[in-house]
């Protein structure tokens, strides 16, 4: 009877311990992975360059209308106001050279320059060329592209 006693009290040991083991180092404090929130500089003007060449396919002209179009139909205001700006550039014209050396555009090529204390931030955006069968498509995403930087 005291051999099971003693193997009882023996595995009630190695339990506890291993149930205190098992615990040790764990912290119960909560973590925090809330997003922080930056505060970029005001956004002072976006610029909207579709660069191309003299020969032009449909889908680099449809690229520059749909573009157009989603500027005027939901910037107006921005756009009468000078805070965004359209331009199609033809970088085969000499005059257009720095620009184009600026953006490092070649080809046909869609870049979106957001500039905020004097700064430029620019990014090309490639896809609008996914989305040039689809005019509805491109104009909801577009318009929404512009509307987060306007908002940013």
């Amino acid at each position: 009877m005291k051999k099971y006693i003693i193997i009882i009290a023996v595995l009630a040991v190695v339990v506890t311990g291993c149930i205190l083991f098992n615990n040790y180092g764990q912290k119960n404090e909560q973590v925090n992975y809330s997003v922080i929130d930056i505060k970029l500089p005001k956004v002072e003007k976006i610029e909207v360059f579709l660069f191309h060449n003299t020969q032009r396919c449909i889908s680099c002209i449809n690229i520059g209308k749909f573009t157009k179009q989603t500027i005027d139909n939901n910037f107006s205001e921005e756009l009468n106001l000078g805070k965004i700006v359209f331009r199609e550039i033809n970088i085969d014209f000499p005059e257009n050279y720095q620009l184009a050396e600026k953006f490092q555009a070649s080809g046909s090529s869609l870049f979106v320059n957001t500039i905020r204390n004097g700064n430029d931030y620019i990014e090309q955006d490639l896809k609008v060329w996914r989305l040039v069968g689809d005019e509805v498509k491109f104009e909801s995403y577009f318009k929404e592209k512009i509307e987060n930087i306007l908002k940013s």
